[in-house]
């Protein structure tokens, strides 16, 4: 018993008020409504090892929910840290599938069938079938149909009824033939799609009572990260999960719902506590991130938002930094070339180059910017590109490292993974230029620093299945490089130092954005980029060709907040954003009134 007290004590340690209110109150309903950088995620394991520590909770009954492998991969880590091991951290599909391949041979006398490997595959011989030929593009968007269609729990003809206006040079019509048409192979083939997943584990849970009960005997204590991002399916799933109890514990944040195109609908957070009663709501607003000045930007774009939280700095934030500025350019290149310079300049004062990132809206807008860094010899990686463990480098080192540990080793295991490494072409200085060469030294050099920083007593063979474990994780490291990502992309991360391209009509919010709810999406996307910032965060926009104007965010934000590059506006900002009243028309353009 005095372990667990003292464990429990640990899980407490280093709480704030708002925190430790969460962390202790371990029966649901639940509602922990968490800004950007508010420890959430520290929150949501320590609530889980505390429950255990004190016996409320036995962790192989505890499921705990996320939306990302990753993301999943840092909470079990986290509760191993805490000494809590056993506890169920997966994906809704990861704990679907699991449900499904367990219960599937003995329902169905036969193996659960296989996943879909490419849907646009499946499609393009789908489409063969019933005579069309819709290009690559034409099929991705069709894809993307089937699973905004699934996860809103809609059959073909009400797709068809929410989206009339087809795709591409295809009818609504055809649409729907083709995606008939894919689900007839599908089953054909005796396959399952990503988002059928959920679907056959929601069925089973409803048709099979001995399965459900079997489901609700072995998970009694549910908590669900990114609570903001759920759809309709995984609510659904969520709510089977449950049955009749409500030991649930959700957390999330309305102001980074960023993906509504794909089905999540912020409404099961916003309208949590009228629909479970005795709701227990913990607000997090105090802020572990950002700077004061950045909090401010922030608060002002979400003012008056539904669900919007205001973020206030911790007491420990320290000195308050610059005002975050805006600068105006005169088309893309020139807005790339400047942010070379800021940044080029901030690792001239010693910022080591992993804090910094250029965030922007669309991938498109990344080509400038990697030039403009590559003409200073700045190195850069782009978000989302080929995942580190995938990288030919970086397996062909694994590879040799894990050869090397059969034979005896006559120097130290960092030294012995520098020399394997260097007869791979790492060299104590990077080549200058960007591009291929550059990626494959900086790769080669994160292996490299990951032994370096690996634990005293580490040897080649432990490092190297720790390699692989990370590998399987998708753990990947940072590159010591400046990191470049669209605003979808940077969720969930954070830099000391971001630069956020693009804050013009057209691209931010971007140009098919043209509903209330769109433009609505594309302010909260702002919001996620923003907050990101930990020290200093300069925002820019360009004319370009077509003459675009400032973003109407930065009107909504104000001069009161924003300040200008070089300390004056300029004249097309000030035009645009300095010091305008925010009225009810502001926000969604077009006239929209604001909710």
């Amino acid at each position: 018993m005095a372990r667990g007290y003292l464990m429990s004590d640990r899980a407490l340690e280093g709480l704030d008020e708002r925190q430790l209110e969460a962390v202790t109150t371990l029966r649901g309903p639940v509602a922990v409504l968490a800004g950007a950088g508010t420890g959430k995620t520290r929150v949501i394991t320590h609530r889980i090892a505390h429950g255990v520590d004190t016996g409320a909770y036995s962790p192989g009954r505890v499921m705990a929910v996320t939306f990302t492998a990753k993301a999943a991969g840092e909470m079990r880590g986290r509760l191993r840290g805490l000494g809590v091991e056993g506890v169920s951290a997966r994906t809704f599909h990861a704990a679907a599938l699991a449900q499904l391949n367990f219960f599937w041979p003995s329902l169905a006398g036969d193996t659960a069938p296989k996943i879909v490997d490419s849907k646009v595959r499946l499609l393009a011989h789908a489409a063969d079938g019933i005579g069309i030929d819709p290009d690559t593009p034409t099929l991705r968007d069709v894809a993307s149909g089937i699973e905004w269609r699934k996860v809103t729990m809609r059959s073909i003809d009400q797709y068809v009824a929410a989206r009339p206006n087809g795709i591409g040079r295809l009818s609504a019509g055809r649409v729907a033939d083709l995606q008939r048409a894919y689900e007839k192979l599908k089953d054909e083939r005796r396959q399952i799609d990503f988002e059928d997943v959920l679907l056959a584990c929601a069925g089973m849970l409803e048709a099979e009572p001995h399965v459900a009960k079997a489901v609700h005997e072995q998970y009694r204590h549910f908590t669900v990260d990114e609570f903001q991002d759920v759809s309709p399916l995984q609510h659904r799933l969520l709510e089977l999960w449950l049955g009749e109890r409500h030991d649930l514990c959700v957390v999330g944040d309305a102001s980074q719902t960023i993906y509504s195109f794909a089905g999540a609908d912020a409404r099961f957070l916003l309208e949590f506590e009228s629909r479970h009663v005795d709701t227990r709501v913990v607000r997090l607003e105090t802020n572990y991130r950002s700077d004061a000045a950045i909090l401010d930007v922030a608060n002002a774009l979400m003012r008056g938002r539904p669900g919007a939280l205001h973020l206030r700095p911790s007491a420990r934030a320290g000195a308050r930094h610059p005002v975050p500025a805006v600068s105006e350019h005169r088309d893309d290149q020139a807005e790339a070339r400047a942010v070379a310079t800021a940044v080029a300049g901030q690792l001239a004062e010693g910022v080591d180059p992993r804090a910094i990132a250029v965030l922007y809206r669309a991938h498109a807008q990344s080509a400038e910017i990697v030039t403009a860094l590559a003409d200073r010899g700045i190195a850069a990686s782009v978000l989302g590109g080929k995942r580190f463990f995938d990288l030919p480098e970086v397996r062909q080192a694994i590879m040799e490292l894990r050869a090397a540990t059969v034979a005896p080793i006559e120097t130290g295991f960092v030294d012995t993974v520098r020399d394997i490494l260097r007869t791979r072409g790492l060299t104590d200085d990077p080549p200058q230029a960007g591009g291929a060469l550059r990626d494959a030294w900086e790769a080669r050099a994160a292996v490299l620093r990951l032994a370096e920083e690996a634990p005293e007593g580490t040897t080649l063979r432990l490092f190297t299945d720790d390699l692989m474990a990370r590998a399987k994780a998708q753990d990947d490291p940072a590159l010591r490089t400046v990191t470049l990502a669209t605003l979808h992309a940077a969720k969930g991360l954070e830099w000391d130092h971001v630069h956020l391209i693009g804050f013009a009509e057209g691209l931010l919010p971007i140009s098919y954005a043209t509903t209330f709810e769109q433009v609505d999406e594309e302010r909260r996307l702002a919001y996620v980029g923003i907050t990101r910032a930990g020290r200093t965060l300069a925002v820019s926009w360009a004319r370009g060709p077509r003459d675009r104007s400032a973003s109407r965010f930065l009107r909504e934000i104000g001069s009161g907040t924003l300040g200008a590059a070089g300390g004056s506006a300029p004249s097309d900002a000030r035009r645009h954003y300095a010091g305008a009243p925010r009225s009810p028309a502001d926000g969604a353009g077009g006239g929209m009134p604001r909710r």
